[in-house]
């Protein structure tokens, strides 16, 4: 029990983190006219996502903590597999033009203002909520479409293809594994995307004369390809890995470390570190308080 409790308190710490860092990150560019850039946009993005993904997982987490049950309907599980595929697609498609943001705000800044005017920004963002949609879609009705044949519980309160893949007698399931290695292909090309961006910011950063910039550059940027190589990895490993080495302990870790933490952690590595958005969150924060 005591376990449990600890399990409970963590991840109740973890959550109130995220939404609270988030929701201060959509309060603030929502509120700040000064903040309605192509960077901060996409700001507000990610934290929808990340607000979209702790929603999903960590409620049910918490519940099964304090309840002492780790199962899930299979009705449950085709929900949360949707929303979470669809929030993690729209993660990482964001995660990408963010980095396409800062290689052209670095590289290439007289550009800036016609590669990323409102309209495309606006485009931008919409075809990456549009795609995680239809790729959730396609996952979920390919996955749920199996008859399951050895039970329709899970005991593991986070539902995941591969372990919903073990319930079916079917060999059509080779579909859904086709499809997930041609999302692998995608996602991985778009971590390549991110890295080569990052190759040219910090080639740009190099040049800089100033010690102290170069180390301001470094010091934001490193932890943005630290998130991002801890969301890949970790998501790469759960679901590519062989059925054979799954287990309770083990995809419960994978699975918090990729859909949980990265959530908690954007909006201090992103967002709260950028002064003109603390500022922002002070002004905002003063005001509520003078008025209550």
């Amino acid at each position: 029990m005591q376990l449990q409790l600890l399990h409970f308190c963590l991840l109740l710490g973890i959550s109130l983190a995220a939404l609270l860092g988030n929701g201060l990150i959509i309060s603030a560019v929502a509120c700040g006219h000064h903040l309605h850039t192509p960077m901060f946009f996409f700001l507000l993005n990610l934290a929808l996502s990340d607000l979209g993904s702790i929603c999903t997982t960590v409620p049910k987490a918490m519940h099964n903590s304090l309840c002492d049950t780790s199962t899930i309907s299979y009705k449950g599980c085709a929900a949360q597999v949707f929303f979470l595929l669809f929030f993690i697609g729209a993660e990482f498609s964001l995660l990408t033009i963010m980095s396409y943001d800062r290689y052209v705000s670095m590289c290439k800044p007289l550009l800036y203002g016609t590669l990323l005017g409102s309209r495309a920004c606006a485009h931008v963002a919409a075809a990456a909520w549009a795609s995680a949609f239809l790729n959730a879609l396609m996952h979920t009705a390919n996955t749920f479409s199996l008859p399951p044949c050895h039970g329709n519980a899970l005991g593991q309160f986070f539902c995941e293809i591969p372990l919903i893949l073990k319930l079916s007698c079917s060999n059509s399931y080779l579909w859904e594994f086709g499809a997930l290695m041609g999302t692998a292909f995608l996602l991985f090309s778009c971590f390549v995307f991110i890295v080569f961006s990052y190759v040219q910011i910090f080639r740009a950063v190099l040049r800089i004369p100033c010690e102290q910039g170069q180390h301001k550059a470094f010091s934001t940027c490193l932890p943005h390809l630290a998130v991002v190589f801890l969301f890949i990895s970790t998501s790469f490993f759960t679901y590519l890995k062989p059925l054979s080495m799954s287990s309770l302990s083990l995809d419960l870790a994978l699975s918090v470390l990729y859909s949980v933490v990265p959530a908690a952690l954007n909006p201090f590595i992103y967002s709260l570190r950028n002064q003109e958005l603390k500022a922002e969150v002070r002004r905002l924060m003063t005001r509520c308080f003078q008025e209550h």
